[in-house]
């Protein structure tokens, strides 16, 4: 038997992994998911920045704004209401994005320490499958934006083509054309990516403000915009809406809560990765936040109704041209945000399930595929189906997994992981036959405080009114932060008496380790 030195701490406390021999015969490693080595950990403040400007900006956070005023809210309220939910997201975000750029590991793998090897893929897979979700709504939206742009060119026939399963052909094939696209970018790996995203932000920031002038010039300026009074008011039925809705705003990004160790594992440092989202996240949010609640409240002056579908709005120019810009932008901005966040993380989580059969191209094939199985275009029949019913009720769950693991990461571990054991079928992390029960019986219980009671208003979701455990209906207006602290709270007190002592600095850096 032989010994090996198995990682480097450097000077800014990263970690890295000096000689892959330690680990790389394990059945749960592969080269997407280990260590990323520090000189391929390049990206900087400007590329954390740009990400979120690129995920931020995109159809789904338009709507989400936008959909705000439809229920009801005034701009005032739409605005405070998304800039708190991205300020709350942002701590989570923040605490979990530390471990990727520390040890270079992705979401699945930094999962292990605390849900087991085997364990991690309970958490994984349900992130996974939420970004299935998300990948076949962005996808939907897309291939809308490419069907109205080819109807402008081909006219009628194209616009009124026969109908499959209640919708044009013509609109199926916009549909797989756009996910074609989207596959083949992430098919060229995240270098191709980050470059994307570099021109890709600017150029949806520069197009959002032309027409925010546009519908300006056409409404008549600020003030019968921003005069469009609140349907709530600011009493009791304000309150009623604004507490599901801010946690639906929270859930929006509690997906990249969880995973931005699969982007923050290419950071320079933590200091980069850290003012880079700080940066990006909440401005850009709330900017574009503000841009679609005033363009919304426009369209409410000028055409007698809020449009919250920009694709709608953009159908209703005369010109060509700006119709072909409009949608243009569209496309642009959805594949920037669903190729970002709807794929890498699916493909890490797929790949992690069988390490040794599954690639990160084969991940994100899997996900493209259940994308569309999903069926995302009942998602966004309505404002109430896409805020209370999909948005709270993941928000709920993966609320419950956040909780875990900073609770694990911060206060058990104390940030101190051991990184060659996170892929050893003999390590600290294997637990009982690769499960932590404490923490999938964490989990478990956030779930099902924070969304056993689900409920849908009448006629407006599939879920009973009552909720589905009615004495926890009450519970579920605040969901993810339910989950979040219920999760929380039980995992520390079930890892028993010394569920707080520091974890051992990761030996492996400090001795030789055997090579398995």
């Amino acid at each position: 038997m032989t010994t090996i030195p198995a990682t480097t701490t450097h000077p800014d406390g990263r970690v890295e992994l000096t000689d892959s021999s330690a680990v790389e015969d394990s059945q749960y490693y592969n080269t997407e998911l280990a260590p990323v080595p520090t000189e391929k950990r390049t990206w900087t403040t400007y590329n954390y920045c740009a990400l979120w400007v690129g995920m931020a900006h995109n159809i789904p956070s338009y709507t989400l704004a936008a959909s705000l005023i439809a229920l009801g809210m005034d701009w005032v309220q739409a605005f405070l209401t998304i800039t708190l939910g991205n300020l709350l997201v942002l701590i989570p975000m923040l605490l979990n994005s530390h471990a990727g750029t520390k040890y270079g590991i992705p979401f699945p793998v930094f999962a292990r320490a605390f849900y087991g090897i085997r364990g991690a893929n309970v958490p994984a897979l349900l992130r996974a499958l939420i970004a299935c979700g998300w990948f076949g709504i962005q996808t939907w939206i897309g291939g809308a934006g490419v069907h109205v742009i080819a109807s402008k060119i081909f006219g009628d026939w194209w616009a009124n083509a026969s109908q499959i399963a209640g919708k044009p052909w013509t609109l199926w094939a916009s549909f797989f054309l756009f996910w074609v696209i989207e596959i083949w970018i992430i098919w060229r790996g995240m270098e191709t990516l980050r470059r994307f995203e570099n021109w890709a932000a600017p150029f949806v920031i520069a197009v959002a403000v032309v027409l925010l002038v546009w519908i300006l010039i056409k409404a008549g300026g600020f003030g019968p915009i921003l005069s469009q009074p609140s349907k709530l008011g600011w009493g009791s039925g304000f309150w009623t809406v604004f507490f599901p809705s801010l946690m639906a705003m929270i859930a929006f990004w509690s997906t990249l809560s969880l995973n931005m160790p699969d982007f923050t594992r290419f950071g320079a440092g933590q200091r980069q990765q850290m003012l880079g989202q700080t940066l990006g996240l909440p401005t850009t949010m709330s900017f574009f936040a503000i841009l679609s609640i005033i363009i919304t409240s426009g369209t409410q002056v000028i055409y007698g109704e809020p449009i919250w579908d920009p694709i709608a709005l953009s159908n209703r120019f005369d010109n060509t041209l700006v119709v072909a810009l409009a949608l243009f932008t569209v496309l642009v901005a959805t594949v920037s945000v669903n190729v970002a966040a709807n794929v890498v993380s699916p493909s890490y989580d797929f790949s992690n399930v069988a390490p040794k059969l599954i690639s990160r191209r084969g991940g994100a094939l899997i996900t493209g595929v259940l994308g569309v199985v999903i069926m995302p275009w009942y998602l966004l029949e309505s404002p109430e189906v896409y805020i209370f019913a999909w948005l709270q009720t993941y928000g709920g769950l993966l609320g419950s997994v956040a909780g875990v693991l900073i609770a694990g990461y911060w206060l058990v571990h104390r940030t101190q992981l051991n990184l060659v054991d996170l892929y050893r079928r003999d390590g600290r992390y294997w637990y009982l036959a690769g499960f932590s029960w404490q923490g999938l019986v964490a989990t478990g219980v956030g779930m099902l405080l924070a969304v056993g009671g689900v409920y849908s208003n009448p006629g407006a979701g599939p879920f009973p009114e009552d909720g589905l455990i009615p004495f926890l209906k009450p519970l579920y207006d605040y969901s993810w932060a339910i989950g979040l602290v219920a999760s929380l709270i039980t995992f520390l007190v079930l890892t028993g008496p010394n569920g707080n002592r520091r974890e051992p600095a990761d030996r492996s850096a400090a001795a030789p380790v055997a090579t398995p």
